[in-house]
């Protein structure tokens, strides 16, 4: 246990003096939240890929193995990549806008309704999300130390709110690069070892149940919708949206996003093996703690320090992109332009790190009193997905858009998916494809017939003053 805990340590350090490096570069606030559009292809695919594969993709992913998905856990993450690709014939669309945020584009077309709307559900979602990354940490850490779960919660979140607080999108990026070939190849590293410790492959395959093994036990209904809520919420979730938005071009945003979805589909299936390897030796456990148990009780040190770290640093940095994301969304769209309160560059930097803080201590209260990972993650995806959905991606891809149809749109389609979802999701489909179907079906209707009434299209999402900090949508008043 010394050697892994040294190994953590250390790489935390490093990572802390990333961040320490990362700070000398932020000089305003577009570099805080965009690390100054500057990213490349190899940056900003290993920053969207660090970002989505954090505690739902490796933890959750582990704990839905050992429990009813079985080794088709894996789709979760295929899933993932297969929605990321998607999404890259969207991205230079995305970067083309010069926007900071999701809720900036739905204001610039629809007004300040619908630009209200958005914002909160932007800002609930991402500290949602960031409370996931938490409680995934807080996993791992439970099961090193011994701390009750309260106390690695806590913990957890203290090290991420400082981790986003120091350096912004630079910090989270460069670490991400990192963090992302450290947590594949800790990974790759672990399937081998943690077999032949459980009495190799063979054995592992003796002690469980056949239907584990099954490749598409969760079913193909469940893979489509997972697709369909991947491709749903990384189009309008403000975490990866804003590192399109930071791409130093459209070519780049498209090559990113398309390398991002290959590295997550080749990683898919090791944390589902990780935890049928765990069911197999260790029955009786929480499922949450599958990864953590299994790294401890049957890896090397060396390999089990390294493996958790990325595991570590994955959910933290994932953490982190959705704290930077409530900043985003509150210092640019609510404070900026709805609020109507102009700032300077200084300030506007000082406030986001201050809405940092708050948002990280909002998400550890959400995370102490949840302590869920893949359900609050789903929860999170549906309010920030279904409402926004065809109202963020129609207004990127078509100019002949009326400003009702993205209201209603937004209105009926976040009603939708939050019904669905207290409903128990009818008839086995997933709320956030219910909602964003809804949103759709009612953007286009409203705009059909706004359109035959000759109401006029909405202004341009093009329209935009990058770099000015005073920047308001143009329609908005």
């Amino acid at each position: 246990m010394g050697i892994i805990w040294t190994i953590i340590i250390v790489y935390m350090a490093a990572m802390i003096g990333i961040g320490l490096y990362a700070k000398t570069k932020i000089k305003n606030s577009n570099d805080y939240h965009l690390a100054g559009r500057r990213l490349g292809p190899i940056m900003l695919a290993g920053t969207l890929a660090a970002t989505e594969i954090g505690g739902g993709s490796s933890v959750g992913v582990a704990s839905k193995a050992y429990g009813e998905w079985g080794l088709s856990a894996g789709w979760y993450v295929v899933s993932a990549g297969i929605g990321i690709l998607l999404v890259s014939f969207i991205a230079p669309f995305m970067r083309k806008a010069l926007a900071t945020t999701v809720p900036e584009i739905i204001g610039r077309r629809y007004g300040k309704s619908s630009y209200v709307i958005s914002s909160v559900l932007s800002v609930i979602a991402s500290a949602a999300l960031a409370a996931v990354q938490i409680t995934a940490t807080a996993t791992i850490v439970h099961v090193l130390t011994g701390f009750s779960l309260t106390w690695a919660i806590l913990l957890s979140g203290a090290v991420v709110v400082f981790y986003t607080y120091l350096g912004g999108m630079w910090s989270v990026t460069l670490t991400d690069f990192v963090q992302f070939f450290i947590i594949v190849f800790g990974f790759a590293l672990a399937v081998p070892y943690a077999l032949s410790a459980a009495g190799g492959f063979n054995t592992v395959i003796s002690n469980l149940p056949s239907e584990q093994l099954g490749f598409t036990k969760i079913g193909w209904s469940t893979i489509l919708g997972l697709i369909l809520l991947y491709f749903m919420t990384f189009s309008t979730g403000q975490e990866a949206v804003q590192r399109y938005y930071s791409a130093k071009n459209e070519k780049v945003a498209v090559t990113g996003s398309l390398l991002c979805g290959l590295l997550m589909t080749i990683y898919a299936f090791i944390p589902a093996a990780l935890g049928l390897i765990a069911l197999a030796s260790f029955p009786n456990i929480d499922e949450n703690n599958a990864l953590a148990t299994v790294t401890v009780e049957l890896l090397p040190p060396l390999v089990a320090g390294i493996l958790l770290s990325g595991v570590i640093s994955a959910t933290l940095s994932s953490a982190s992109g959705n704290l930077l994301a409530v900043a985003s969304v509150y210092v640019k769209d609510i404070h900026g332009s709805l609020m109507k309160k102009t700032v300077d560059s200084s300030t506007e930097l000082k406030m986001s790190k201050r809405v940092v803080m708050l948002s990280g201590l909002f998400a550890i209260g959400i995370s102490l009193f949840s302590q869920q990972i893949i359900p609050l993650l789903v929860f999170a995806f549906t309010i920030r997905s279904t409402g926004p959905f065809a109202a963020y991606i129609l207004g990127l891809l078509w100019e002949k858009v009326t400003p009702n149809a993205g209201f209603y749109s937004v209105l009926t389609g976040t009603v939708a998916g939050v019904s669905w979802q207290l409903a128990k999701e009818p008839f086995g489909i997933m709320a956030v494809v219910a909602g964003c179907v809804i949103s759709l079906v009612t953007f286009l209707l409203v705009n059909w017939i706004e359109r035959k009434k000759g109401v006029q299209q909405a202004p341009s999402a093009f329209d935009s003053n990058d770099g000015n900090q005073d920047h308001l949508p143009a329609n908005i008043s």
